[in-house]
């Protein structure tokens, strides 16, 4: 989800691939299985959402760590979608990515429910439907490819991890919407109907917040940092 590289030395699309499916299938078992264990562990919603909140940041902070140099680490369609639009990556490969992270988190939810014995797929009835949640929705997104391509283009990609973990943490509780902030998270949570979950009409209007929301972020990005900063090993960063 953070570095964003576009260095020549990019390894081949497939272990690529697996490391996008692999990051966000834990990153959604994190989201989900945090939250079932949140409301096992206490009745207090704001404690639930810390509980959730602090377990997310933690794990996505790890996972870009590990898998960053893999692939990039975007564990998100949003900014793998950014990434195209700023000539980071091919269309193909952009549309290789979004497909590969919907499916992992896909897995990744399903991977919680069995953990915590709750049905493999069991569609959320929550309802997030609120126009004041959806727009917090494309204010959360955009907030968090600021701060990626923030780091990343003035030139400190190796803070990315750290930069992005603390958003999310923060984000969960400066947003309405508790930030989503990414369209394979969106879809992923409609499989549970737990604390972190989304009913499944309430899904498209959060997805199309945050692809506005892409939309928005380059065109500020780029007026912010219109040149890509060189990265500490020399190569350029989209």
């Amino acid at each position: 989800m953070s570095s964003v590289s576009s260095s020549p030395a990019q390894p081949p699309l497939r272990p690529r691939l697996v490391a996008e499916f692999v990051g966000t299938a834990f990153l959604l078992a994190a989201v989900v299985g945090s939250g079932i264990m949140a409301e096992t562990l206490s009745e207090d919603v704001g404690l639930q959402l810390l509980q959730n909140a602090l377990a997310t940041a933690g794990v996505l902070t790890a996972l870009i760590l590990a898998l960053a140099a893999a692939s990039g680490a975007h564990f998100n369609p949003a900014v793998t979608i950014a990434d195209f639009l700023m000539g980071g990556m091919s269309a193909r490969t952009a549309g290789a990515y979004v497909a590969t992270q919907c499916a992992g988190g896909i897995v990744g939810v399903i991977a919680a429910n069995l953990m915590f014995d709750l049905p493999a797929i069991e569609w959320s009835t929550k309802d997030r439907s609120a126009g004041h949640l959806v727009f917090a929705e494309g204010i959360a997104t955009l907030g968090l490819l600021l701060v990626i391509y923030g780091v990343v283009r003035s030139g400190r990609p190796t803070l990315a991890a750290f930069s992005v973990g603390g958003y999310i943490a923060g984000a969960y509780y400066f947003t309405s919407s508790t930030s989503f902030a990414n369209p394979a998270v969106t879809i992923a949570r409609t499989f549970s109907d737990t604390f972190a979950g989304i009913e499944p009409t309430s899904a498209p209007a959060f997805v199309v917040a945050q692809l506005v929301a892409v939309l928005v972020g380059v065109a500020v990005i780029r007026t912010i940092y219109p040149q890509a900063a060189p990265s500490t090993d020399g190569s350029a960063t989209s």
